[in-house]
Order: structure tokens, then sequence, then C-alpha cells
């Protein structure tokens, strides 16, 4: 199964090249010109990973799309794409996994883009069993009417 990523640039030529890059490296990629485009997209699909430029329509266009992506029920990796690496924002802070700054070579990319996945993947991982207990115990709780069975 091929791993769905949105990508995201108001730069053409950019986003076609990243989109080849990822598409030779067996990804499926969908791609917004546009955060407002972007937005979009995230709610009409489900994606294993979100890139976005940081600056597009306005200076922090590509925060919107990442705090955006990071509300949805599939929970996303995130990573910004940047000529501009922000140096009084807390980049992390503000939900982003991964910090990628242009130019980077191609291999460089595709391995920090599948350590990202791997890694967040494993951080999904982590919470499911929490997730299952809490879920069995509310189950429990709700077949006798309210009440905790042991």
């Amino acid at each position: 199964m091929k791993r769905r990523i949105l990508l995201v640039d108001d730069d053409v030529a950019v986003l076609l090249t990243l989109k080849a890059v990822l598409e030779m490296n067996e990804f499926e990629v969908h791609t917004a010109a546009s955060a407002a485009e972007a937005m979009e997209k995230l709610h009409s699909g489900a994606y294993q990973m979100v890139i976005t430029d940081a600056r597009m329509e306005t200076e922090d266009a590509g925060f919107h799309v990442i705090a955006e992506a990071r509300r949805q029920p599939y929970n996303p990796a995130t990573a910004l794409l940047t000529a501009y690496p922000p140096h009084q924002v807390d980049w992390a802070r503000e939900g982003v996994q991964s910090l990628l700054v242009k130019p980077m070579g191609t291999q460089d990319l595709v391995r920090q883009i599948e350590a990202l996945l791997v890694r967040h993947e494993d951080e999904k991982q982590l919470l499911r069993p929490t997730e299952r207990s809490e879920d069995r115990h509310r189950s429990a709780w709700n077949r006798e009417g309210g009440r905790k069975v042991s």
C-alpha cells in the first residue's frame, strides 16, 4: 500500500518536482497550491503525512495548514518545508514534527520523510493500547447500566 502525502506549496515548480521525486519513491502524492486548497483536501481525504511550505498566501499560511492537519481524526505526520527556517517561532509547539529546509537533496528528503513516518507511526502505536484499554473500560461500564464490571 502506498503512503499518501499531501504536498502544499505555492511554487508550482517546487510542487511538481517534489511530487515527481516522491512518486518515484513509492508515495501517493496529492498536491495543493495554496493553504485554502490544502484545507479542502484535508477534509476530503486521509493522509499519512502533510508537507507544507511555510510562506504562501501569508507569512504563516503553512502553520495554519499544519494546525488543521493536526485536528484531523486520521492524525497525519506533519512537516514544514521552507527556505527560511522560523527563528522566533517554536515550530514544534505549533504542531510541526519535522522541519525540511530548502534546498535539499532528493535522497536526504526521502530519508527524512521515511524517518518521520516511522517515528510518527511508532508514536501512534504507543497511544493505541491506552485508547483500547479506556474503550474496554467504558464498554464494561455501559453493559451493566452504568456500573463498573470487574
